[in-house]
């Protein structure tokens, strides 16, 4: 059997082997992104926010993605997310302090943020506190803030149609291969 001239080039040289290490890294890497900001807080129960303020640096500079659970278990240096007023959607992530009790005997926390000189003004109902930081995910959330609504409908729907033509042009291609490979062995 003779080589002919026109023969598949093997995939098996050193670009080749860089492209495609490179291609899985970042395929785990967005994987790992996904599940650890989506998939991991939907079936523990937890809810991702996004740090705004300068009020948690250095632990959680603005754009930072915290997971928060719930947990009956709080106590001082504890970073929570709470409703800054009771009932209200708008939230804030801060430090425990120091706990106490109300003048009813219910028990109250006092929180600050790591980059705040002083204490919040008002202590904290357990009714208001949504979780503590679960874990912290830099930069993401600045793309989670960026993806809502219909901005998130519009990249779902081209990230699956990116995807979707991807995996038609590897069938092609191996389909291509495999013709190629099936003339050169005659």
């Amino acid at each position: 059997m003779t080589e002919s001239s026109d023969a598949t080039p093997r995939r098996t040289g050193p670009l080749w082997w860089i492209g495609t290490i490179l291609s899985w890294v970042l395929l785990i890497g967005v994987v790992g992104v996904l599940l650890a900001a989506v998939v991991v807080p939907k079936v523990a129960g937890a809810q991702p926010y996004t740090i705004l303020t300068q009020s948690m640096e250095p632990t959680y500079p603005p754009g930072t993605l915290v997971v928060i659970r719930p947990s009956e278990q709080l106590g001082v240096g504890t970073a929570i997310t709470y409703q800054i007023a009771s009932g209200q959607p708008d939230v804030v992530t801060h430090r425990i302090i120091s706990t106490g009790l109300d003048k009813d005997g219910a028990r109250v926390y006092t929180t600050q943020g790591d980059n705040n000189p002083q204490p919040d003004p008002n202590p904290v109902q357990p009714g208001q506190i949504r979780g503590e930081v679960w874990y912290d995910i830099p930069y993401l959330g600045y793309v989670n803030n960026w993806l809502t609504g219909s901005t998130r409908t519009t990249v779902v729907g081209v990230g699956a149609a990116l995807l979707v033509a991807y995996a038609a042009l590897q069938f092609v291609s191996a389909a291509r291969d495999r013709r190629r490979s099936g003339r050169h062995a005659s």
